[in-house]
């Protein structure tokens, strides 16, 4: 189903990207949802929910949600930069978690592909509850690119 403002490549991969979301078992166990896209970069949302809390008594968000949440987000990155499918796999993925999500809101995970090779790919993002200028984890990673 396309949206009218997107372009076709665009709404095809979100459309990918929706169907990968609900296929994937801990994806769809975590409430990852697609947010936006650019010609480079791929933004999803991670909901608050109680089963994500890692510590009850603080209402803070278990920090394994937001490496999924950062690390599914840099592999649509690197789908978007590409402009094409072609199976990919995390290489290496650092996760700098900055200070804990605000309990009760969303934490929304956007990473770019900022540079591509014929085999890698090299990805940055943040992961933030609101304010981006207030980051709750940075990343950086690359992925192995293979033929598809």
């Amino acid at each position: 189903m396309s949206e009218p403002n997107l372009p076709d490549d665009a709404a095809r991969m979100r459309g990918f990207f929706d169907r990968f979301l609900q296929a994937v078992p801990h994806l769809g166990a975590l409430g990852i949802r697609y947010s936006d896209q650019g010609k480079d970069w791929a933004e999803l949302s991670l909901p608050y929910a109680p089963q994500l809390v890692a510590y009850p008594e603080t209402g803070v968000i278990a920090s394994g949600a937001i490496f999924s949440l950062m690390d599914t987000a840099a592999g649509f990155a690197v789908l978007v930069a590409l402009g094409r499918f072609l199976p990919h796999a995390t290489l290496d993925l650092r996760c700098d978690y900055l200070r804990p999500a605000t309990p009760g809101e969303t934490v929304f995970g956007r990473a770019e592909c900022y540079k591509l090779t014929r085999r890698v790919a090299f990805v940055r993002g943040l992961a933030h509850d609101g304010d981006p200028a207030h980051p709750v984890a940075h990343i950086a990673g690359a992925f192995m690119l293979t033929e598809g």
